[in-house]
């Protein structure tokens, strides 16, 4: 976090206020935060420079475009060395179902978040990346039943508060 520019109470306000609705008008968002509109966009166009915000997006209801799966993917690789990591994160980028991909601790290398059209497409996409000779050892495979809830945003003033 060296060079980053040091975020005071109203720019973590302007980052939560973004998170929840990224829709807001610069008006809105000034009017949220206790700010004149220049101020307001001055800042948020730092913000936006030194990449806290890395991008506005839409959330879509694939329920209601399509019928699909979520799988989340515990992986493990053959090998441990830093190019076998490479290897396969430069290739497992190249499949369009992938979500998420999370290298963690524990008894596996890699969680991964696939949304496809069906389990017979999720599984044809998992014989492609073990043909594709990238390093995986096994995989296991866990289909999403139903999705309880999902945050969009996360509470920034918790997260950042002093213990």
């Amino acid at each position: 976090m060296v060079g980053l520019p040091k975020l005071d109470r109203i720019d973590i306000n302007i980052l939560a206020k973004l998170q929840q609705n990224s829709r807001l008008t610069n008006v809105e968002l000034a009017g949220a935060v206790g700010l004149s509109p220049s101020p307001c966009l001055s800042r948020v166009k730092r913000l936006e420079k030194a990449g806290y915000i890395s991008s506005y997006n839409a959330r879509l209801n694939f329920s209601k475009l399509v019928d699909h799966i979520t799988v989340f993917t515990e992986l493990t690789l053959k090998d441990h060395r830093r190019e076998d990591f490479i290897k396969f994160e430069a290739e497992i980028r190249r499949y369009d179902a992938l979500q998420e991909c999370h290298l963690v601790s524990g008894g596996f290398d890699y969680m991964l978040k696939f949304v496809t059209r069906s389990v017979a497409r999720y599984q044809e996409l998992m014989e492609n990346v073990l043909e594709r000779n990238i390093g995986v050892e096994k995989y296991f495979s866990y289909i999403v039943i139903k999705n309880v809830f999902q945050r969009d945003s996360v509470n920034l003033k918790s997260l950042m508060a002093d213990d």
